[in-house]
């Protein structure tokens, strides 16, 4: 499973601000894209709880949302 999410993650140093946060969650891989515009976050694994990734961005201290796809 694959979701996607657009932060203000927007710079290396974001990037190590946040990876902390995030590889506390378990059986996660990801990424942020911070080339483009929406500066999208890709989350991927078997199980992929949004509200823990929504959770970990914040208290790093960037704002996120889920992409929907349609």
């Amino acid at each position: 499973m694959q979701i996607k999410f657009k932060t203000n993650i927007n710079c290396a140093n974001c990037v190590k601000s946040v990876s902390s946060f995030l590889n506390e969650i378990e059986g996660i891989k990801w990424a942020v894209d911070t080339s483009v515009p929406n500066k999208i976050l890709s989350v991927e694994g078997e199980i992929v709880d949004i509200n823990k990734i929504i959770s970990a961005v914040e208290d790093a201290g960037f704002d996120i949302e889920e992409l929907k796809t349609s």
